[in-house]
């Protein structure tokens, strides 16, 4: 590797970040440059390595404007041996203050995929041997405008009370079943969306759902209609049997307001969602695979 150039891209080189093809088209991204122009993506936050002036491995950060996390790597892409990206990484996490949050975006179902399989190992082969340990899997579905399940009658669904209401029944769901953007709550508000959801969501929730069985609330959805896209970003239940009819009380909620496309993520671990996600017309759109350093709590 001794031709193996390895530095941070300086201003007005984001021809050279994007001179190297993207190894998953089909993936919904930011492009580079759009993330250049609003400010998360910085030159120096942004590292090649290049052989024979071409440039083989490419490892982007991001930060929002305004976000009080550290910066983690939301781009990383290697045309050469998972050495060459390890030691793009290593470089980085030295001139950066240390290895941070790696989240490596994926099309959905890739482990049954061998053409993205062959893409994707080497990057995180590469991860793994600069120090990075895999903490899990959120994977990102869509419902588009699929007829949603029946009511069977049994529950009502009312909106909360007032923000208290929203905050009691948090405190009692020990694990909600959906979390949207869960890494961007704690990333850029350090707010963990499982036990604050309002913190990140404000305290218009007209549009949140309480369902109730028999006098009694049994699961709250909270839906964001008017962020960057329509999302159902918290759902949990006190009672499992309440899913199926919280969850499409939630879309419908959403459809109502005129959203054609909800996003819902989900940890891949959790079976039982998954299904019934799919069951509402929920598809996955893609995969995000946590890598963190050692000692992190993620």
């Amino acid at each position: 590797m001794t031709d193996l150039v390895i530095r941070p891209l300086v201003a007005d080189e984001e021809n050279l970040f994007d001179s190297m093809p993207d190894p998953l088209p089909q993936l919904r991204q930011v492009a580079y440059a759009d993330g250049i122009a609003g400010g998360g993506y910085r030159p120096e936050t942004t590292w090649v390595a290049l052989r024979a002036g071409r440039v083989v491995g490419r490892a982007a950060w991001v930060l929002p404007p305004g976000a009080i996390g550290a910066p983690w790597l939301e781009r990383f892409d290697l045309d050469a041996e998972p050495e060459v990206g390890a030691e793009l990484l290593r470089a980085a996490h030295e001139a950066l203050g240390g290895p941070g949050l790696y989240y490596a975006a994926l099309p959905a179902h890739w482990r049954r995929r061998p053409e993205v399989l062959a893409v994707v190992r080497a990057p995180m082969e590469a991860a793994r041997l600069a120090g990075l340990v895999e903490r899990g899997e959120r994977l990102r579905c869509s419902w588009t405008g699929t007829p949603l399940p029946a009511s069977s009658g049994r529950y009502d669904f009312r909106a909360p009370v007032d923000a208290a209401e929203i905050n009691t029944l948090v405190a009692r769901i020990a694990e909600p079943d959906v979390l949207t953007g869960v890494e961007n709550a704690l990333a850029v508000g350090g707010v963990d969306l499982a036990t604050d959801p309002l913190a990140w969501l404000g305290d218009n929730f007209e549009e949140w759902r309480v369902a109730v069985d028999a006098g009694k609330p049994v699961g709250l959805a909270g839906t964001a209609g008017d962020a960057c896209f329509p999302q159902l970003a918290y759902l949990g239940l006190l009672d499992e049997a309440a899913r199926p009819e919280l969850l499409a009380e939630a879309v419908r909620v959403l459809a109502a307001g005129g959203a054609r496309e909800v996003i819902a993520d989900v940890d891949s671990h959790r079976v039982a969602v998954l299904a019934e996600l799919e069951r509402t017309g929920f598809r996955q759109l893609r995969s995000r695979v946590v890598f963190a350093p050692p000692n992190s709590q993620e």
